[in-house]
C-alpha cells in the first residue's frame, strides 16, 4: 500500500504498532490516515484507539477504516468515533485511493458526534 500511493504522489508515513502511529500523530499532521482495526497479530480492534486519537488531536484529519475485520457494529463505533469511511478487505487499491481522494476534495461538513 506504501508503494502504490507513493508512487501516485501521496506523502505516505506508516506505523506497525499504536506506540508508533501515536507517535507519528504526535509529530505531524495528515490531511487522511488509512488505519486498520487489528495492528499486530490478534490485536482485536485496537485501530479504534488511533481513530479516537486523532479525531480528539486534529479533527479535520479525515480517517478511513479499511480491515478484513469489520461488522455493523464496529463501523457504527468507527463512524461514532471519528471515521469518514469504513472499507472491507479486500479492496483494490485504486478504490482505497479514490476514497482518499475524496475525502480531500471534500471538506468535513459537520463534525462527528462526540
Amino acid at each position: 500500500m506504501k508503494e502504490y500511493f507513493s508512487h501516485n504522489g501521496f506523502i505516505v508515513d506508516t506505523a506497525g504498532d499504536v506506540e508508533e502511529a501515536e507517535r507519528l500523530i504526535a509529530q505531524g499532521t495528515y490531511k487522511v490516515i488509512i488505519q486498520d482495526l487489528r495492528m499486530g497479530p490478534a490485536r482485536d480492534h485496537e485501530g479504534l484507539q488511533i481513530v479516537r486519537l486523532v479525531h480528539e488531536r486534529s479533527p479535520e484529519t479525515r480517517i478511513v477504516i479499511l480491515t478484513a475485520y469489520g461488522s455493523s457494529e464496529i463501523e457504527d463505533e468507527a463512524r461514532l468515533l471519528g471515521a469518514d469511511a469504513f472499507l472491507r478487505k479486500p479492496q483494490p487499491l485504486s478504490q482505497v485511493a479514490q476514497v482518499v481522494r475524496g475525502l480531500i476534495e471534500s471538506p468535513r461538513r459537520t463534525p462527528p458526534p462526540a
